[in-house]
């Protein structure tokens, strides 16, 4: 999962293990051997345990804290997130009411086909995720999010950037429903 796709919480934990591996690492290497030239000397063997036992702590905390939880996963988000004043966010739209069938003209002439496999469509580029797989029972919020801010969640293997990020506001609220809609099948 890309970083970007982690939630805050996940890439505070990776970064203060971080922070601990480099802060180990600096006072074994330069500190420790200013004042005892003779370090590990005798004491060798504990040295390397305890390196061993950073080690392994490090990488534990990066398949821990390198995923999501189950419940975001399956929700379609990176975690649940709180506005600075600690208050949840207002609850996500409404489903919307589109039309599926106007939905696939409006995929259709924004050239999501040539990026995106979708079997409704008859798309299969290769550019961005297959549709047909990342949408399948997700909720019209999710879609919706997907569309305006496409960089708030990366599918597994693509890059943030790589979809365009104006669409919210090229495309008008009917035809953005009406796509929902569609992706939706």
């Amino acid at each position: 999962m890309p970083l970007a796709a982690l939630s805050s919480s996940h890439k505070l934990g990776l970064a203060l293990v971080a922070a601990a591996f480099i802060v180990f690492a600096l006072v074994s290497a330069l500190l420790i051997p200013r004042f005892r030239p003779e370090f590990p000397g005798r004491r060798r063997n504990a040295f390397l345990a305890l390196t061993v036992l950073v080690f392994l702590g490090m990488m534990t905390a990066v398949v821990i804290f390198g995923r999501e939880s189950e419940e975001s996963e399956a929700s379609g988000s990176s975690a649940e997130q709180t506005t600075t004043s600690g208050t949840q966010p207002s609850p996500p739209p409404a489903a919307p009411s589109g039309n599926a069938a106007a939905g696939k003209a409006v995929f259709a002439a924004n050239g999501c086909a040539s990026c995106h496999t979708f079997t409704p469509a008859g798309a299969t580029g290769t550019v961005g995720p297959d549709l047909s797989k990342v949408l399948k029972g997700k909720t019209a919020a999710f879609i919706r999010q997907s569309i305006v801010d496409p960089n708030a969640v990366i599918a597994a293997g693509y890059q943030p950037n790589i979809m365009p990020q104006n669409f919210g506001q090229t495309l008008a609220a009917k035809q953005l429903n009406d796509l929902i809609a569609f992706l939706q099948q």
